[in-house]
């Protein structure tokens, strides 16, 4: 009974953070490192963060810096998307930023995961299309 009730504290939790990310009161990096900590504590990955620059434009049409988190387990690759909330056009992002990756690392994805607790309405029909997972917090994830 206690370990359910912890649960959804830290489930409520993780919603308010989100609120205040998407606010400005809190950082959406420290949101995305709550997330973070979470994921590794339960499930014993590690999360990294990957950060290259995309000098062919793949994932915006242009030059740009290119930042999402990989997971690596039992060599399985996910790449994951960790944000306070996200929309229909960061749904396309997510997956322009992931085919970007494994163009880069010649290794397909065999999840793409985006992680928030605030993902608009219109973005789920869009992520069903792409493939994309989502999940309203973290604990919902099953890593396998």
């Amino acid at each position: 009974m206690h370990e359910e009730i912890m649960a959804q504290t830290w489930k409520h939790d993780r919603s308010i953070g989100a609120l205040e990310a998407r606010c400005g009161i809190q950082s959406e990096k420290a949101f995305r490192d709550a997330l973070v900590g979470i994921l590794e504590e339960r499930f014993g990955v590690r999360v990294l963060n990957v950060n290259e620059y995309d000098d062919e434009g793949v994932a915006f049409g242009r030059p740009e810096q290119v930042e999402l988190d990989v997971i690596i387990r039992n060599g399985l690759l996910l790449i994951c998307e960790l944000k306070s909330w996200i929309d229909k056009a960061g749904m396309y992002i997510f997956e322009r930023k992931a085919r970007f990756y494994e163009q880069r690392h010649q290794h397909q994805a065999d999840r793409l995961i985006v992680i928030s607790p605030m993902i608009d309405a219109r973005a789920q029909p869009v992520a069903k299309r792409l493939g994309i997972e989502t999940y309203g917090d973290s604990l919902d994830v099953e890593i396998g």
